[in-house]
Order: structure tokens, then C-alpha cells, then sequence
């Protein structure tokens, strides 16, 4: 029978994926967890997730983020097999390497350059990329078109059925007891006596210590916790085919063929505010540089094509934080809930279970990299 109470150790606000990682993990440690969901009229970015567990081309102007990365990469066939055997359900995760294509010289002399700029970052934990020549990429993938020129290639990267995961991890946080309130949107959050008393619109909620992983709408709930999380929404548009052979045994940033067949393409990054619409002149461009990559793809029926919101910082860098004025608060906020899905569930969950963010793992995170005066004192 599912947990009534709605008093917690830990409240959870936001049920997408970062969320219910970080809820699942907390469950694993024994808490009684409740995560309190807005619903369906949520803008959730997990609608919009490419499900790539992606390293290579992560950490520029911020070295501590490629190695996190790269630290959950690693935990993730850990972490795929512990939802499997609790659950059941695969998420049909995937380690075969990376590609990212170029359709010129310039496009691959220009990534080249990115790379190597990411690994010469002093104090940057450095790990081996290669560039393929069209011949190498044609190789290890011969359907691709006649522009391609070349690609980089990275061995840690990979991908999954980011539709079970999200589905795995709601079972399985509720299997391990925690308590998952929908229509739960958290009007007013206020600390005191110890503890955590949530204002929803479904009733009140009260928690020893409280996570915002709320997205976009962390910017309103953080005040009330003495955190400070300045995110925006970025628009993202992607495309899904109908079912077609498999061919595409490698993920990619902007194609990428599912376990199931669809080929899914995407990544816009459109500064339009809050606004998930789909538009034709973007997927246009999405599905025409798809079909250069892969001319076959023409003869393939779209079957949906939707926008979604990315939770952004200012850098593009994730805001993990604990308050100072309301102990027992804690902030998660990211665009990468799939690819550190395993460091959600696996390292941060058992910190804040234990009511304490390393500063080792999390101080570079801070928001306060954002404070000019804070980083002159």
C-alpha cells in the first residue's frame, strides 16, 4: 500500500528526472521520501531530453564539470543494472562511443579545436578523443551521405530509452517506499521549529529537509529557502520518424536511432522564453541537415515533432547548493538529467541523505560563481 503521510524526512519538488534520480537514490538510502509533482501542465524538460549519456564536448570554461560527467558515464551500466533488477524494466542503456559528424572542413577543424581547447584547461581531468577522416566514419558507419567530411569520436559516450528510465525510476523510488504526490505544485515553502512546512495546492506537506528540483520554477521557490538559482528556459525542438531498420549503431548529438527503431533528431537552442511550440522553419532545418548526414532518411514518415524547455544557467553549468539560512534546504538544477542521471541517484542523493554536500564534489557548482562581489571577497 502506498505511504499516505505527508510528512517526510525529504520533499522533493519536481518529479522529471533529476527529480526522481535524486529521489530514487534517497529512497536507496532508507529515507521516506514524498515527491511532490506539479502534473501534466509542468513545462517538464524531460520532454525533451535526446537521451544521450554524452562526455565529450563537456566542460569548457569549467573543468570540474567534465570530470562529473564523465564520473557518472562511468557509474551508468552500475546504475542501469540496479533499476533493472528492481524494477524489471530495462532502459536499454548503451556504451558504443559517440560520433559527432561535420558536413565541412571548417565544421571539423572548428570541433577539433573545441575538443582540444576542453582538454588543455588546467586542472582539466583529460581523457582521449579522436578525429576520424570521412573514411574512418564511413568504416564504422556506411550510410552516411556525401558531405560528410569527418567526425569526432569519443569511446565514453553513449545512450538509452530515456522513456523507461523516467518510468523505471518512478517505480522503483515508489517500490522503495517514497511517496509520489502529483498535482502537488508548491505555492509556499516556509522553514521553521527544524522544519520544512510546503504549501501546495493539494494540501500541506511538512519535511525535515527539502530538494528543489523544480526546473525553471526553482527560480521562484529558491528565495524561500535562501538559495539563489538563476536558470532560464532555452527551447529545444526534436523529430521522431517512423520505425526503420536498424543502421545507427552509434549515438550522436543531433541523430540518433532508438532501441526501438525511430530515429529521433534535434538540438535547437532557441532563446524565445517560456514557450515549448513547434515551428516549421526550425524542424526544416533540423530535418535537412539530418538527411545530408543520412540521405535515407527522406524516405522516412515523420510521426511527431514537438519544442520543449531546457533548464539553463547563465554558463550552461549545473547549480547544485545548500542553504546557509535554512539548513536542510538543497538546490539541483541541470540540462543534463539523463546523462547525470547516475550521479543524481548515486553521489548526490547519499550526500544530502546524510545533510551534507562535500565541498570537494560540489563547491565549483555554487551559485556563487554568478556573484561578482562574492568571488572578489
Amino acid at each position: 500500500m502506498p505511504d499516505t503521510r505527508r510528512d517526510f524526512d525529504i520533499a522533493v519538488i519536481g518529479g522529471g528526472l533529476v527529480g526522481s534520480a535524486i529521489a530514487w537514490g534517497l529512497a536507496r538510502c532508507g529515507k521516506r521520501v514524498g515527491v511532490l509533482d506539479e502534473g501534466d501542465v509542468a513545462l517538464r524538460a524531460s520532454r525533451g531530453n535526446f537521451a544521450l549519456v554524452w562526455v565529450q564536448s563537456k566542460g569548457l570554461g569549467l573543468p570540474p564539470y567534465s570530470a562529473w560527467t564523465m564520473r557518472s558515464a562511468n557509474a551508468w551500466r552500475e546504475f542501469a543494472d540496479a533499476l533493472e533488477q528492481q524494477t524489471g524494466i530495462s532502459v536499454a542503456f548503451e556504451r558504443p562511443g559517440g560520433f559527432n559528424l561535420s558536413l565541412s572542413e571548417r565544421e571539423w577543424e572548428a570541433r577539433r579545436d573545441l575538443l582540444q581547447r576542453i582538454q588543455d584547461q588546467p586542472g582539466m581531468q583529460r581523457f582521449p578523443f579522436e578525429m576520424f577522416d570521412r573514411e574512418r566514419v564511413k568504416q564504422a558507419i556506411p550510410q552516411i551521405g556525401p558531405e560528410v567530411v569527418g567526425a569526432s569520436y569519443s569511446r565514453f559516450d553513449g545512450h538509452c530509452n530515456s522513456l523507461r528510465l523516467f518510468r523505471a525510476l518512478n517505480v522503483g523510488m515508489q517500490q522503495l517506499g517514497a511517496t509520489y504526490l502529483a498535482e502537488h505544485r508548491v505555492e509556499d515553502i516556509e522553514h521553521t521549529g527544524g522544519e520544512f512546512r510546503l504549501t501546495t495546492r493539494s494540501g500541506e506537506v511538512r519535511a525535515a529537509k527539502v530538494v528543489l528540483a523544480a526546473g525553471i520554477d526553482s527560480v521562484r521557490l529558491a528565495p524561500m529557502v535562501g538559495l539563489n538559482v538563476p536558470v532560464r528556459p532555452q527551447r529545444g525542438q526534436l523529430i521522431v520518424t517512423e520505425r526503420t531498420a536498424p543502421f545507427l549503431h552509434y549515438p550522436m548529438q543531433t541523430v540518433r536511432q532508438t532501441d526501438e527503431g525511430t530515429i529521433m533528431i534535434g538540438d535547437s537552442q532557441e532563446e524565445v522564453g517560456a514557450d515549448p511550440s513547434s515551428t516549421r522553419d526550425v524542424t526544416a532545418v533540423l530535418a535537412n541537415r539530418a538527411i545530408r548526414i543520412f540521405p535515407q532518411l527522406a524516405t522516412l514518415n515523420i510521426v511527431r515533432s514537438w519544442g520543449c524547455l531546457r533548464v539553463m544557467t547563465k554558463d550552461g553549468f549545473p547549480i547544485y547548493e545548500q542553504s546557509t539560512t535554512c539548513p536542510g534546504a538543497f538546490n539541483a538544477s541541470c540540462h543534463s538529467g539523463v546523462t547525470l542521471a547516475a550521479a543524481h541517484a548515486l553521489f548526490l542523493a547519499p550526500q544530502i541523505a546524510e545533510g551534507q554536500l562535500s565541498p570537494q564534489d560540489f563547491a565549483p557548482f555554487s551559485a556563487r560563481r554568478f556573484d561578482v562581489r562574492a568571488l572578489a571577497a
